[in-house]
Order: structure tokens, then sequence, then C-alpha cells
């Protein structure tokens, strides 16, 4: 009797891998793109090292979301629920707001096509809507990967835009920080967009719902990192393009200026293909953003979740999901230019992201909840100091503001 072949390690891996890969590329949505343009046309390199050290954090906080949810079965939320105090959830399902920048997103991605969002937008929603409600959740992932190539543009934009690489090492390894408050609220800005708390909520709530094992926790690790890992190397693409072709220009005011970081690599086409990229970045977020806040709430209140569940099977679930569609589209239906919205969007994120950091830190460290597969001292202290960086940026930026509604500064 001729025995089964074991299954080959690629095989698993593919098994395991898709939560922390889209989650990583959801981060590079509407919010990020603007961010990220808007960091290259102000401080043309100058916000790389700060990238450097934000990724660093990024990776960390991914790989202890992927092993809280594999080795407990719970999602984020429902963890927080259960080893803190349900009011703590709030912080982290603050990103309802956030619904707005997406739809925004794929509104002023279609302008860029002359269609008025008035058109674009109820058609997104009832898209988006039907294919999370009507369709499986492999198959919506599935969907979600594929809307994730067309970051692919920016990588090959950053090369072709000839930046000056001696510059762009310099500021990727060493610090060349700007002491001014517009500098440091792109860096709250950077921070709320890359680490947002809706990207943990996600990829816990995806990992529980692909069903994800322990004895798979080594897979599911890789795809946290390389997630992570890859929408870092976009992000920063973005702010080398942006930054060799607009730098010093000022911030972002229209979509169209940052479309100009795309034509070493479109030339005249460069706003065809960035709306296209913007629609794409911005459909899958507007997805994922609110599955992130459902799988939160219910987890909070432990109902049915599940995306492969019915509506009468997940009510609550699939209603919460709904009703952000509807707020998101229907807000973006107002009249008004969409950017500075995202932007102080990114950093409200930034200002709550640490506070859902921490909550992660914490529970990933105790023994109680993960047994061996909890933090050790090293991964303790490594994630400890990076959660305190980012932390002290947002604090410094909360002070400053406060400060300056009295005149002090």
């Amino acid at each position: 009797m001729k025995m089964q072949a074991p299954p080959r390690r690629w095989l698993i891996y593919l098994a395991a891998a898709g939560p922390g890969l889209i989650a990583a590329a959801a981060g590079n949505d509407a919010g990020g793109i603007v961010t990220y343009s808007s960091a290259g046309a102000q401080f043309i390199y100058r916000t790389l090292f700060l990238m450097v050290l934000i990724t660093v954090a990024y990776v960390i906080v991914q790989e202890m979301v992927a092993r809280l949810a594999t080795h407990t079965g719970k999602g984020l939320a429902a963890l927080i629920r259960e080893e803190f105090d349900l009011r703590l959830t709030a912080f982290a399902i603050a990103n309802v707001g956030l619904m707005v920048t997406e739809f925004g997103g794929i509104a002023t991605s279609f302008e860029l096509f002359n269609v008025s969002r008035y058109i674009s937008v109820p058609i997104a929603a009832v898209a988006i809507w039907s294919l999370v409600l009507f369709g499986s959740y492999r198959y919506a992932e599935r969907i979600f990967l594929l809307l994730t190539v067309v970051f692919i543009a920016y990588p090959i934009a950053a090369v072709l835009a000839h930046p000056n690489w001696h510059e762009v090492a310099a500021n990727t390894v060493w610090p060349h920080f700007v002491a001014s408050k517009s500098f440091l609220l792109i860096a709250v800005a950077l921070i709320g967009t890359t680490i947002t708390p809706y990207i943990q909520l996600y990829e816990a709530g995806a990992v529980v719902d692909k069903g994800i094992k322990p004895e798979q926790y080594k897979f599911q690790r890789v795809d946290a990192i390389m997630g992570a890992v890859l929408a870092a190397i976009v992000a920063m693409s973005i702010i080398i393009a942006t930054g060799a072709t607009i730098g010093g220009t000022g911030p972002l005011t229209s979509a169209t200026t940052a479309a100009e970081g795309l034509k070493p690599v479109a030339g005249a086409f460069a706003t065809t293909l960035f709306g296209l990229g913007l629609l794409g970045a911005s459909a899958l977020a507007a997805a994922v953003v609110p599955l992130s806040t459902s799988y939160a709430i219910a987890e909070a209140i432990g109902v049915e979740r599940s995306v492969s569940s019915s509506f009468r099977q997940a009510p609550v679930f699939l209603g919460i999901f709904t009703f952000q569609i509807l707020i998101g589209a229907a807000v973006v239906l107002v009249p008004g230019n969409l950017i500075t919205l995202i932007l102080n969007t990114q950093v409200l994120e930034g200002v709550i992201t640490p506070m859902t950091l921490i909550l992660i830190l914490v529970l990933a460290n105790r023994r109680s909840l993960l047994g061996s597969a909890a933090n050790g001292p090293v991964a303790r202290w490594v994630g400890g100091l990076a959660i305190v960086a980012v932390a002290a940026v947002a604090a410094v930026y909360v002070v400053l503001t406060v400060l300056g509604w009295f005149g002090l500064v």
C-alpha cells in the first residue's frame, strides 16, 4: 500500500496565508497613500528613518496579534473584554470614522476619471456590501488580495524617479528630523496610518475566522511579518517617489498633485494609474475597516461573527457592517475637499493607536493567557520600547496642541 506523501511546507503556508497580508495591505489605503505622499511632498526623504522605526513597531505588533489570535482562538476585542474591562474596547473600535476616509478615497479616484462621487460612491457601497454578504470568506479574501497587486507600481516608480540614493540611504539609516509642528503632525499621521487599530482588529478576527491552529502558527507568523514588511516597503516607496518628483512643494492639496509621484513609471498615464491604485487601496480597506469593527463589537458582546454566515445567523455582525457602509458612503456625499479630511483622520488614529498597542503588549506578555507562547524577556523589552516610542511621539503632539490652544507655543 502506497503511503500518502506529507504535505509540502509551502502548501501549508498558503493555507495559513491571508489575514496578515490583507490587513497590512489594507493599511496602505486612501489615508496611507495621501499621508505618505504628503510626507514626500513636504519633507522629501526626511521621514524615512521614522518609517524604519515605525516598521519595527509594526512588525512586532502584527506578530503579537497573530500569536494571540492563533493560540487563544479569540479576536482582539474579545480578549480585551475578558482580560480588562469592556469599556476599554472603545479604544479598539474607534476606527468607525475611517469609513469616511475609505469612501473618500473611492470618490477621489473616480473624480480623477471625471465620474461624480454621487454615482461612484453608491455603486461602490453596494458592490462592497454584496461581496461580503453574499460571498464566502475565502472568496472575499482572494478578491482583497487581488486588489493589492496595484501597489507594485510604487516601488517601480521609486526607482524610475531617479532619486538621490545617497540622500535616501542617509535619511533611512540616520534621523534627519525637522524641529517643527508640521513635521510632528506628519509623524503622528504616519504612525496612525501605518499601525492603525483596525489592522490589528481585522487580522485577529480573520485568523480566528479562518480557523488557524497553534500548530500552524509558524506559518501564520510568516504571513503577519511578511505582510507588515511588504506594506512598509510600499509606504517608503511612495515617500521616495513623491519626494523625488514633487519634494519640497508643501502639503498635498489634491489627488492630481499626489499622482505626480507616479509620472516616472506611467508618464502621461500617471493620473490614471494613481486613480486605479487609489481605487484598489480604498476598496480593499472599505471592506476591511468595517469588518474589523464588526469583529470587535460582535466579540465584545459575544455574538456570532463570520463573513461566511448569513444575515439570519449573524445579524449583529453583518448589521454593524452594513451600518458602517451606509454611514461612510453618506458622509462622503456631502460636498467638500477630502484630502485634508483624510490627513486629519490619520492624525487622530496616531493619537489613539498607542492605547491599543499597550493593551496588545500586556496581553502578549501574560503567561496565564498564552502559556509558553507568551512574550519572552527580549520580546517584552523590544516590544515595550517600540510602543513607548510611538506613544511618546503622539503624547508630544497632544501636549503641543493643547498648549497651542492657550497661545503658549
